[in-house]
């Protein structure tokens, strides 16, 4: 059994979606446990009416909330009963295999950084979300945690996101590329000039030089290596996109009658290439560099991304 510590009061649509998306995962899969935790009087009425395992249920008690815009470092120190914090020393003390909250990103890596502790050799955990590409799926290092990076860092990041991709994926090798303006070495900005060299003679991954970010969603790479900046930038225009072209899509098969026999006929193909662009069914980023395994989606995430984390 997986025991999965759920930040309930964390994110915009808390604690309704965070509820339905926890029972919608144990419903799923009956190897997942779910603690909750946040103010029991909000969590069992979200959970009224909610057909569930309730032996794979469990709430635990937290009466403070982290709000979104707080600031991240005071709230951890002085929220100790905050469902965010509650939920982290809840993995910390072995009670739980994993956390997954859509609350303060701030807070989320302040908290775990204190309370789980960091990976010997990492200076800084990155956010590592993944996403779809024409050739499976890949990562990008960093994609929100550190807006200001160092060529070490993102040294760090290539181990961290080769590692993930190898697990997650069976991937023997993942190809690991810098984000770049173009594939000349000598091209980019003084981050990436200095990191490319370092990158290139790393024994431990498998570099392949420079991506541009129009090679990203064709599967060029499978680690895609950058400042949060940049990476988050390239996240939500993706998210972006893929939402756009399927509301297009949607669009453009009903909009006539022979469209619509014309959809028919390829609906399998349409219903298996939206799900595999969906940002939905890809959750959260996982929060490379911990000494615990710490998921953060989005702070709008709806039930089905909730669930999918």
């Amino acid at each position: 059994m997986i025991t999965v510590a759920v930040d309930g009061m964390g994110g915009d649509n808390a604690p309704a979606c965070m509820v339905q998306g926890a029972v919608d995962a144990i419903n799923k899969n009956s190897s997942i446990k779910v603690l909750l935790t946040g103010r029991p009087d909000d969590l069992n009425k979200a959970l009224e009416g909610l057909t569930y395992d309730k032996s794979r249920l469990e709430i635990v008690p937290a009466s403070e909330v982290i709000e979104t815009g707080a600031p991240p470092v005071e709230s951890v120190r002085t929220k100790k009963d905050s469902s965010l914090v509650k939920a982290l020393e809840l993995v910390r003390d072995g009670e739980a295999d994993a956390f997954i909250s859509s609350g303060n990103s701030g807070a989320i890596m302040v908290g775990a950084q204190t309370i789980l502790g960091k990976i010997k050799g990492i200076t800084r955990p990155t956010f590592a979300p993944i996403i779809p590409t024409s050739n499976g799926p890949a990562t990008i290092v960093d994609s929100g945690a550190n807006m200001d990076a160092r060529p070490d860092f993102l040294t760090q990041w290539a181990v961290l996101g080769s590692v993930y991709m190898q697990l997650m994926f069976d991937m023997p090798a993942p190809r690991v590329a810098i984000v770049n303006v173009g594939a000349e070495e000598d091209k980019g900005n003084k981050l990436v000039k200095e990191t490319f060299p370092l990158l290139k003679e790393m024994d431990n991954i498998n570099f392949t030089g420079s991506i541009e970010s129009r090679n990203i969603p064709s599967g060029d790479a499978d680690v895609i290596v950058c400042d949060a900046f940049v990476g988050n930038a390239i996240v939500k225009m993706y998210e972006g996109v893929a939402k756009t072209l399927i509301s297009e899509i949607k669009k453009a098969i009903t909009s006539s009658f022979p469209s619509k026999i014309g959809s028919l006929l390829v609906k399998g193909q349409l219903k298996s290439m939206m799900k595999t662009y969906d940002v939905n069914n890809y959750g959260g980023a996982a929060v490379l560099g911990l000494n615990g395994l710490v998921i953060k989606t989005h702070g709008n995430a709806k039930e089905a991304a909730f669930a999918s984390a």
